[in-house]
């Protein structure tokens, strides 16, 4: 029995629809719903992921609910208790903060209110739908809380208010893992790598049938996943009966599907971080003149490696690399 919280779309859509390829019982919560969009100029609905779901062999059951309103998590929770009695899975995707990243801005030019709004959905509401989650786990000694997050190192993202909730729901984990401890209920972070999400193909004018097209538009999609892929991560975390031993760590969907051997749904298995690190290198070690964008890579790089002591030499490395060609 699992709730995924922010299925309507991207990866809580694909973490929704693998549950139920692993035979569960899935409600998806959110706020759009049929004749009711919440995100403008997005078609999606929790009908259609609950729809998927079913499809999939496990059974879906769609729920509108504000995750930033405590009496509407409230009123989730105690129908789940009424109508299953348990809850073995919470999953909390809840986002809504790309129209309110102002990427490219320092943090004092940033428009604040639009910031806290950020934390508002995307850190608040995993807060919340934690905290009346939980005791159905307490009650039993036993249960899964998955938190999605952007990266798998804690480096700055390029954006405050985007860093501080990325980097918050990978704390969230941590500190839940803690306190939950002596219930054993496991709590851990998770990360997608380049996510084709719908609103991603849309970007690049392709769907999920013809996506390589787009890949002369951006050569760094050519390492991209499904939501399904880090729908099966999940999916195969919550059968893990040796999770324990992730209590409280940030991990990555790459990462996973090497160690329990799935694969996306066309059969590749992708893998963010080494094609990143890669690419990093190549551009490095590249005797070309840099452009914007290799620039922004091997910054992005270097946040990630930025106070890590195992990666201190490949810091310096980019550091000193970006001190010439900044």
């Amino acid at each position: 029995m699992a709730l995924v919280a922010g299925a309507t779309r991207g990866a809580g859509r694909g973490i929704a629809r693998m549950l139920g390829a692993a035979g569960a019982t899935v409600y998806c919560s959110g706020r759009s719903v049929r004749g009711h969009p919440a995100t403008p100029g997005r078609p999606e609905t929790l009908e259609t992921t609950a729809e998927w779901v079913t499809e999939e062999g496990g059974v879906g059951v769609a729920v509108r609910a504000d995750h930033s309103v405590e009496s509407e998590v409230e009123a989730l929770f105690a129908r789940i208790r009424e109508e299953q009695g348990r809850l073995d899975v919470l999953v909390n995707d809840i986002w809504g903060g790309d129209p309110l990243t102002e990427w490219g801005s320092p943090f004092w030019e940033l428009d604040s209110g639009q910031g806290f709004e950020l934390l508002e959905r995307a850190v608040r509401t995993h807060i919340l739908t934690s905290r009346h989650a939980v005791p159905l786990m307490v009650e039993r000694n036993a249960g899964l809380i998955v938190e999605v997050t952007d990266g798998d190192t804690l480096g700055y993202r390029g954006n405050l208010f985007y860093d501080l909730a990325k980097n918050a729901v990978i704390r969230l984990a941590y500190a839940m893992a803690s306190d939950l401890h002596a219930h054993e209920i496991t709590a851990v972070a998770i990360t997608p790598g380049f996510l084709r999400s719908e609103a991603v193909l849309d970007h690049f004018g392709v769907s999920e049938s013809n996506w390589r097209d787009a890949i002369q538009q951006d050569p760094y999609f050519a390492e991209s996943e499904t939501p399904c892929f880090v729908g099966r991560a999940v999916a195969a975390l919550a059968a893990d009966p040796d999770v324990r031993r992730k209590n409280g760590r940030l991990l990555s969907s790459w990462d996973l599907a090497r160690e329990y051997g799935f694969r996306d749904l066309d059969g590749q298995r992708p893998h963010w971080g080494s094609f990143f690190r890669r690419k990093v290198s190549e551009i490095v070690e590249s005797q070309e003149a840099p452009d914007d964008f290799d620039r922004f890579v091997v910054r992005t790089r270097f946040h990630q490696t930025d106070h890590d002591v195992a990666l201190l030499d490949e810091g310096r490395r980019l550091r000193a690399w970006l001190a010439r060609h900044e």
